[in-house]
């Protein structure tokens, strides 16, 4: 599986993510449902076909645990983000996305509508 960095080029404070990636209908689909726990620098990368709000919507359906949902540009700025909670959210971005991370929730605060973020593929790193 391709995994990728994230950084966070606004705030150096926020700790770097190491993610999978979902980038075809199959892997989008399934996510982290039945997933029982993720590390805190952990989560899903997801590239969606073209950015837009509708294909970059989620929910929260089937799932154990509660995530931060980050949405991202296609230059990599956050447009929008969430506190999803397992089962209840069902959540669009406000602005287009192209790219949707979902981490660990002790993420929220690190991560901020408008910053933007680096992603580099560390697959043969």
């Amino acid at each position: 599986m391709q995994s990728f960095k994230i950084t966070n080029k606004t705030n150096e404070k926020a700790i770097s993510l190491h993610l999978g990636v979902c980038d075809t209908f199959l892997t989008r689909l399934r996510g982290l449902m039945f997933t029982g726990s993720i590390p805190v620098d952990g989560g899903l990368l997801f590239v969606n076909p073209a950015e837009d709000r509708i294909n970059s919507a989620i929910h929260m359906y089937f799932m154990s645990i509660d995530l931060t949902i980050i949405w991202l540009d296609s230059t990599g700025k956050i447009v929008d983000k969430v506190l999803a909670r397992r089962w209840k959210t069902l959540a669009a971005p406000a602005e287009n996305a192209k790219y949707i991370i979902e981490t660990h929730v002790d993420r929220y605060d690190e991560y901020n509508r408008g910053d933007l973020l680096d992603i580099t593929d560390e697959t043969n790193s």
